[in-house]
């Protein structure tokens, strides 16, 4: 049995084991929201119930609709003196 050998692969697996924990240290650290649209892959293993982190739906699980809603058109002058 080589000592040196055996000294040497310990050492090899004690940094892995390092980079290992530094990057699960990194990711448990940077789990906050993050801006922008999520991979798919993480959405769907993320989001349990509709509506939870998705932005796109309502809690009810309904689509959101896009665009202005119904009564906040812009109104012109005459408009906006009568009311």
């Amino acid at each position: 049995m080589d000592v040196d050998k055996m000294l040497a692969e310990l050492r090899l697996e004690r940094e892995q084991i390092e980079e290992a924990i530094l990057t699960l240290e990194r990711l448990a650290r940077g789990r906050g929201r993050r801006r922008g649209r999520p991979p798919a892959w993480l959405k769907d293993v993320s989001s349990s119930t509709p509506g939870e982190d998705d932005p796109e739906v309502t809690p009810l699980g309904e689509p959101r609709r896009r665009g202005r809603p119904p009564g906040a058109k812009s109104k012109t002058v005459a408009q906006a003196a009568e009311v």
